[in-house]
Order: C-alpha cells, then sequence, then structure tokens
C-alpha cells in the first residue's frame, strides 16, 4: 500500500468519527437519538435506506458472486420495487401513525406485550448476528492487504462505526450514510473505468462483454420452474417480494429510516427512490464483478483468491506440477480469449476451446484446494485480491475507503437499531419502565456498545462461511417470512387475536425449519411458506376461539 491510500482511508475514517461526534448535540433525549425528532429530508433518508442495505458485503460479495455466477444474482431484486409499494400504502402510514419507536411496539398496540417481545427478541438474534457477518467483509479485505489478524481488523472496521453511532445516534448514521453513498458511487464508477482501461489495447469493450456471455456470464433472467434454484425469475419475483416486503416492513433497521422522515408522504418517496435506485445499483456491481472475470482471461490470475489456500498448498510436494498446469492453461486462455474478443462472429470451435480451458482452469483450482484440506470458500477474496493488486496508487484507497463506507453505513445502521429495540421493546417494557430521559438516553449508548460487541465477536468466526451475500439472505429468510405474516394479521385485520397469533407465529418458524429439512427449494421461498403459515393458522385459530367462545383479545 502506497502512502497516499493510506492517507486517503485514514482521512476518510477520522472524518466520519468526527462529524459523528459533532452530531451528538440533537442526541440529548431517546426521540433525537432514535428518531432524529423526525425531521430528516426524503432524499436523506432515501440514501440512508441505500446504504444500510449496501454493505460491504454488497461490495465483496456480490461482485465475488458476478465473477463466479454471472449477472443471474440481478433476479433476486425483481420483487423489490413491488414491495415497495405496497408497504408504501401500508406499514408506512400504520407506524406513522401509530407513533412508534419501533415496528414492535405497533404489534402490542395491536395485539399484546407477548408478540412485542417475541418479534422483538427474533430481530435481535438475526440482525446481531448479521451485523457480524457485514463487519467480516472488509475485515477479510485487511487481513489479506495486511496479513493482521482477523480480531484485529475487525476491530479497527467495527470501533468507529461504535463510536459515531453511539454518540450521534440515528442523525448521524443517516447524514453518514448520505456521504458514504456518494463516496460508494465515486468508487464503482473509478472501477468500471480502470477494469476497461485495462484490457488489452486491441480488446473492445463490447468484445470483453462477448467473452462474458460466452462463459454464460451475462444470462440475466432465467425462467426455469425449479425451486431449488436460488436465482431464477420466478424465486427472485414472487420470493424475492415477500422477502423484501419482510426485510423493509418488519425489520427495525430498515423500519427506522421512514420514521424519522417529516411526514407519512416523505417516509414514502424515501422508500420508492431506493427502490427505484436499486436494481440499477446492483446490476453494476454484478457487472464489474464480470468484468474482473474477463480481466483474468488476459491477466495472470492466482491458483487461489484466498492466500490461506496458497499458504497451506505451496508446502506440498503436489504443488509445483498444479503451478505448472495452471500457469500453461492461462497462457493458452489468454490467448484464445483474446481472439474471440477481437473476432466479434467467432466460431464455434474456438468457443469449445475457450469454454474447455475455462473448466480446466477451475478443476485445478478445485485440486489446490482439496490438497490445502481447507473447507473456505474463495469467492468473497476475488474482488478484494484485484482491487489490493490491480488498481492504481490512490485508486486503491478510494476503493477500500468505499468498501469501508459501505461496511459502516450498514454496521451503523443496525446498530442503532439494535439499541432501539433493545431499550424500547425490552428494557423500558420489562426493566426499568419509568426513569428520567437522561437515564434511558445513557442506556441507549451503552447498549449500542454491547451490540458492536457482540457483532464483532460473530464476525470474527463468519469469514470462514460460503458467500456472504448469500449468508446473510438465508439467515434471515428462516424468520422474516413469520414476521411479515404477523404484521399481516395485524395491518390487515381487526378480528385475529393475539393469541392466534402468537400461535401462528411460532407456528410459522417450526413450518420454516422443517421445509427446509425435507425439502431443497432455495431460501428465497421460506419466506412466502413463512408467511402464508401464520396467516393459516392465525385465522385458523382465531375461528376456533370464535366458535367456542374463547375470544380473547382482538
Amino acid at each position: 500500500m502506497h502512502f497516499l491510500d493510506w492517507l486517503i482511508i485514514f482521512s476518510y475514517l477520522f472524518y466520519i468519527v468526527w462529524d459523528g461526534i459533532r452530531r451528538s448535540h440533537s442526541t440529548r433525549h431517546v426521540r433525537g437519538y432514535f428518531l432524529a425528532n423526525q425531521a430528516l429530508p426524503w432524499w436523506a433518508i432515501g440514501l440512508s435506506i441505500m446504504a444500510t442495505q449496501m454493505s460491504a458485503i454488497t461490495l465483496v460479495g456480490t461482485t465475488g458472486q458476478g465473477y463466479q455466477d454471472g449477472m443471474k444474482f440481478i433476479q433476486f431484486y425483481f420483487g423489490l420495487p413491488f414491495a415497495m409499494i405496497i408497504l408504501c400504502f401500508t406499514v408506512v402510514p400504520f407506524f406513522r401513525r401509530s407513533k412508534v419507536f419501533t415496528a414492535y411496539e405497533f404489534l402490542e398496540k395491536r395485539f399484546d406485550c407477548r408478540i412485542r417481545i417475541l418479534t422483538s427478541f427474533l430481530f435481535l438474534v438475526s440482525r446481531g448476528i448479521s451485523c457480524g457477518v457485514i463487519i467480516a467483509a472488509p475485515a477479510l479485505i485487511l487481513s489479506i492487504i495486511f496479513g493482521w489478524s482477523l480480531v484485529l481488523t475487525v476491530l479497527i472496521i467495527g470501533l468507529p462505526a461504535v463510536i459515531y453511532t453511539m454518540l450521534g445516534g440515528v442523525q448521524a448514521v443517516t447524514w453518514a450514510d448520505v456521504k458514504q453513498m456518494a463516496l460508494i458511487l465515486v468508487g464503482m464508477t473509478v472501477v468500471l473505468y480502470v477494469l476497461v482501461d485495462q484490457f488489452p489495447q486491441e480488446v473492445s469493450f463490447g468484445g470483453a462483454l462477448k467473452l462474458a456471455g460466452v462463459s454464460g456470464r451475462l444470462e440475466t433472467v432465467d425462467f426455469s420452474f425449479d425451486p431449488s434454484r436460488t436465482y431464477t425469475f420466478w424465486s427472485g419475483l414472487l420470493g424475492g417480494t415477500f422477502l423484501m416486503l419482510s426485510y423493509f416492513g418488519c425489520d427495525q433497521s430498515q423500519v427506522q429510516r421512514y420514521l424519522t422522515a417529516r411526514s407519512i408522504t416523505e417516509g414514502r418517496v424515501a422508500l420508492l427512490l431506493s427502490a427505484l435506485m436499486k436494481i440499477p445499483l446492483q446490476f453494476v456491481i454484478l457487472l464489474i464483478g464480470v468484468l474482473v472475470f474477463v480481466f483474468f482471461n488476459f491477466s495472470p490470475a492466482p491458483l487461489a483468491f484466498n492466500p490461506s489456500i496458497l499458504e497451506e498448498s505451496s508446502t506440498r510436494p503436489q504443488f509445483p506440477e498444479l503451478e505448472a498446469r495452471h500457469r500453461a492453461v492461462q497462457d493458452q486462455l489468454r490467448q484464445v480469449a483474446t481472439h474471440m474478443a477481437i473476432d466479434v462472429d467467432g466460431d464455434i470451435e474456438k468457443r469449445s476451446e475457450y469454454l474447455e480451458l475455462l473448466d480446466r482452469r477451475n478443476k485445478i483450482r478445485q485440486e489446490l484446494i482439496n490438497l490445502s484440506g481447507l473447507e473456505i470458500n474463495d469467492v468473497n477474496y476475488i474482488f478484494p485480491y484485484f482491487v489490493t493488486r490491480h488498481l492504481p496508487i490512490g485508486i486503491a484507497g478510494v476503493m477500500i475507503a468505499a468498501i469501508l463506507a459501505a461496511a459502516m453505513s450498514s454496521i451503523s445502521s443496525e446498530l442503532n437499531a439494535l439499541s432501539a429495540s433493545s431499550v424500547m421493546d425490552i428494557y423500558c417494557r420489562l426493566v426499568q419502565r419509568e426513569a428520567p430521559p437522561s437515564h434511558y438516553l445513557w442506556i441507549s449508548k451503552l447498549v449500542t456498545v454491547f451490540w458492536g460487541i457482540v457483532a464483532s465477536t460473530v464476525a470474527v468466526y463468519s469469514g470462514q462461511l460460503g458467500s456472504l451475500i448469500e449468508v446473510v439472505n438465508l439467515f434471515g429468510s428462516f424468520f422474516y417470512g413469520s414476521l411479515l405474516g404477523v404484521f399481516v394479521l395485524g395491518i390487515g385485520t381487526n378480528w385475529v387475536t393475539s393469541r392466534a397469533a402468537l400461535v401462528g407465529l411460532i407456528s410459522g418458524m417450526l413450518v420454516v425449519a422443517l421445509f427446509s429439512l425435507v425439502t431443497d427449494y432455495s431460501f428465497l421461498w421460506y419466506n412466502a411458506v413463512g408467511v402464508v403459515t401464520v396467516c393459516l393458522i392465525g385465522f385458523l385459530v382465531s375461528s376456533i376461539e370464535t366458535l367456542f367462545g374463547c375470544k380473547g383479545k382482538a
């Protein structure tokens, strides 16, 4: 790393922490700390919603996903616009008119305290773990660059986010998100330009896309009805709609964003802004991953992107032979790829040779992974490897700062939401119901630090998981559908009882767990299963209660 890269990175970290401290003057009571006195403009909230969802996992995991599988992941977001429109006319006005701090507070007003505590607990568990995974993504980058321990890099990432979130509350989080989104957009634009510029002089952008198309990485839409496939048109449109409804309608880290808006209308516009920009932005990120794949058709690619695999395998007697075979395949691949990129029409024979070389390279890499004996997914290391070894001086610093920005925007939003739910749903409700405002503010800051420690602990272990972008969505899918079902019962009916909602919620989670064990369906369908189960059981139990005259609270 050059001095200029270090200067960019540390200047960014210093500025974000300083800005959070500067905004702490508006957080002298809990309403300002968690809701910013409901005075934030729609465009800032919209950017904050995007920044909260676009973590470093998006930049690291999604680019790796694009390198490995191509553009198919974009189908995951096909349901997002429909979900946002539905939410604009349902939960946004309901939450605002209920004058709540958290989404789960509404459920107590509609049902009872049991529902509020259980749903809040599920959010705390799922988001506490996913926040750790979010910290792990940039921590992996730093550990690769500097050879530091993962524990140290987790602290380097998590500590600044905890400091400005603890001091500045949601006000600091939102305005930091705005600046971080600007940095992310600049970083992605610069990387896209540098990628194309580093292709061989005779290879055009169109030729590069042709290579990506031949390898199958430009296949965007898959109309297969196979429910075991994760990324298809139908799983994205139907399953994705339920997932997005669950995430943006039931997850406090997102609900809290539009609760800070100045009005219902501005909350709606903020959601629609994020929906309008999300798919094009995700498309660009995936495209960067695809172009990194094309780049390594022409430039020497490593035997493994994860340095620990190379380190573990390099001492084995088989390593030199694998390295020689990989180098030979890479030389052939460069010649064939260059020929195909220049010859736009190409021929079937060259296409077959190109695909065969790609397959041989993948098999050699798999042999190396087997040789190392490590069960580590390589996909999370692809983009960090490119950033640290192939971007020019200064640009690498900007991109690493952008990845840190993506990480901290999500970390800070989730820490503030975890604190809000812990204090307002658990502490104020069960522990200390009457206390001065200063007491709750102090507890809120203390709880923020607690969740920072929990997330950092989780982060140390989550680096050994598979594709990080899938890990977060998979874990959330076990809970979110059932949570959404309870909100559907609460907002959509006035006759379903609290007992029925509670039985439905528990049944939904059990059915989703069983469904995941006995079928090979994609996790995108878990949310739909959870919603349907909770609603059916809720309707059934309420009907039975009415029939036998034992109806409780409506």
